[in-house]
């Protein structure tokens, strides 16, 4: 007996840990677009053995829809943890409890389960998956602490990533795209975070 209670002890304790919440927020915490511009980037520089080409500044004000954290792929010393980030429509509570959101191998994946909460294209255009490249070990620690359901804002760098062994990482530049390449790949230099 005594075993079984242990068990379900456990079973409780570690559903407590992995269940997400609703989310229970009211209104839409980040009504804007991010914001995308490509005058002004600083030169391409050096970061270990990467060479790091800045694309375009981006600065972002979402909901974490999801957060995965990566210890052992190839990217996970330039990107501890991807994001899926959702802003607009996509940072509606009511919306977001009618979609299982999940990541796995660096991808970003939606579903529900009966009709849509939103118009399948508008989910597209309102959320991204980002590879988070922390500026410093400022910046790393407090990606690092991001939750999901906190309310992000985040400024850096839209960048690409080469090593000399052929390694290559490039970002999206649009926030309409699905698929490979559709990822932000974000350098990131000032980070915050509340909850909603």
């Amino acid at each position: 007996m005594k075993k079984i209670l242990a068990l379900l002890a456990l079973a409780a304790a570690l559903w407590l840990v992995f269940h997400e919440s609703p989310a229970r927020w009211t209104g839409m915490p980040a009504p804007k677009d991010p914001v995308q511009t490509a005058g002004n980037l600083p030169p391409p520089f050096r970061h270990g053995e990467y060479l790091v080409t800045p694309l375009a500044t981006y600065s972002i004000t979402a909901i974490v829809l999801h957060r995965e954290r990566y210890r052992y792929d190839t990217g996970a010393e330039l990107s501890p943890v991807d994001l899926a980030l959702g802003w607009g429509p996509m940072s509606i509570a009511s919306v977001l409890n009618e979609l299982s959101i999940s990541q796995s191998g660096r991808w970003y994946e939606y579903s529900w389960n009966h009709d849509p909460p939103l118009d399948p294209d508008s989910i597209a255009k309102h959320s991204a998956n980002t590879h988070c490249l922390p500026a410093d070990a400022d910046v790393r620690r407090q990606l690092l602490a991001v939750h999901c359901h906190d309310l992000v804002m985040m400024e850096g760098y839209l960048v690409e990533v080469t090593r000399a062994d052929g390694y290559h990482w490039r970002s999206s530049l649009t926030r309409d795209d699905t698929g490979g390449g559709s990822c932000e790949v974000m350098w990131i230099t000032q980070i915050s975070r509340r909850k909603p």
